[in-house]
């Protein structure tokens, strides 16, 4: 009796195995593979947009009509209509909110997350180089938008790190719950340095606000002090990529896959592959995975895809073209300008 059963746990642990390299033959390294929550990348930035647009009817309008400008900006863009100014410079005021010493990063540190940001929109980082052919085609190069440091804000704190709550009420983003205002955020983009950020998913890396909270008191970008910048910072987040990330999302950008977790969705970029969900750790081009029944290439070198930030090293020409569209003249950060 014994060996029958034996017999049988053995069969069904074959199957199992085969099924399992069956369904996976086609999805090569995705998020799932990375097994520490300490390097998995994790941004809710979307997830938070989401709940926000549910509770107000006058948000989701905002955002038809960013929708809709992006649009039109892409048609007058095709008519040689905008941007007859060149290069867009937006002001940046970085606030330090922190307890340790590794929290409250150097002016050089500082200044070396600005060198990233420039780099990666500019497209002169030098990774951009790793491009693979079959995407090189539309790839974003100088995005004709720069950065320039213009203050830093120090503040400490007895918080030993933000949690969810804090996060869902950015209480790092105001004075009388132990952060910093934010200054003018209709004129400078406001990046909030602080310590680390529970949550039930995991570590947050960063966050950001999207342009329909464009002006308001919580606009702007959170960063955890740990992926800010380079010197210093841990890896496999050492490379000020979370930063690149996040403003992406200032500036308009979806994750690949949609805003959902859902996955299969559109980010409103024609040239950024459809995705079934994020890619994690450092994948080996080519990667497949599957939308729709059909098997697609993965852009997962993409700065809005979750991998590690060595993996990643461009932005699309249609990424481009949105965020031109948000920071324009009548777009809704034009006051950044």
């Amino acid at each position: 009796m014994k060996e029958l059963l034996f017999g049988a746990l053995m069969l069904w642990l074959l199957t199992a195995c085969n099924n399992e390299n069956i369904s996976n033959q086609n999805e090569a390294q995705t998020e799932s593979e990375t097994s520490s929550l300490t390097s998995k990348r994790i941004c809710p930035s979307e997830e938070m947009r989401q709940e926000a647009l549910q509770k107000n009817p006058a948000l989701r309008q905002k955002v038809e009509e960013i929708e809709a400008n992006a649009k039109r900006f892409s048609n007058n863009l095709a008519l040689g209509k905008v941007l007859a100014d060149g290069v867009v410079e937006i002001p940046v005021v970085v606030n330090v909110v922190y307890k340790t010493a590794d929290e409250n990063v150097s002016d050089a540190r500082i200044a070396e997350q600005i060198a990233v940001l420039n780099a990666d929109f500019g497209g002169t980082n030098s990774d951009i180089s790793q491009i693979p052919a079959e995407f090189k085609g539309v790839k974003a190069c100088d995005v004709k938008i720069k950065f320039k440091l213009v203050n830093t804000i120090r503040k400490t704190t007895t918080k030993i790190s933000w949690d969810k709550a804090d996060q869902d009420k950015d209480t790092m983003k105001k004075d009388s719950t132990g952060g910093i205002n934010a200054t003018d955020p209709t004129k400078y983009l406001n990046i909030w340095v602080v310590g680390s950020m529970p949550n039930p998913r995991g570590k947050i890396l960063g966050y950001a606000t999207f342009p329909e909270d464009a002006g308001t008191w919580k606009d702007g970008v959170v960063i955890a002090a740990h992926c800010f910048g380079k010197t210093g910072a841990s890896a496999p987040f050492n490379l000020g990529r979370t930063a690149t990330h996040e403003v992406g999302h200032y500036l308009n950008l979806l994750h690949l896959w949609g805003s959902t977790d859902a996955g299969c969705q559109t980010d409103y970029c024609d040239d950024t592959p459809v995705s079934p969900g994020s890619n994690g750790g450092n994948p080996i081009y080519p990667l497949n995975r599957i939308c729709d029944g059909i098997s697609r290439s993965q852009m997962f070198m993409n700065y809005m895809d979750y991998v590690h930030d060595k993996s990643m090293f461009m932005f699309s020409a249609n990424q481009k073209t949105r965020m031109q569209a948000v920071v324009a003249a009548g777009g809704p950060r034009a006051g950044l300008r």
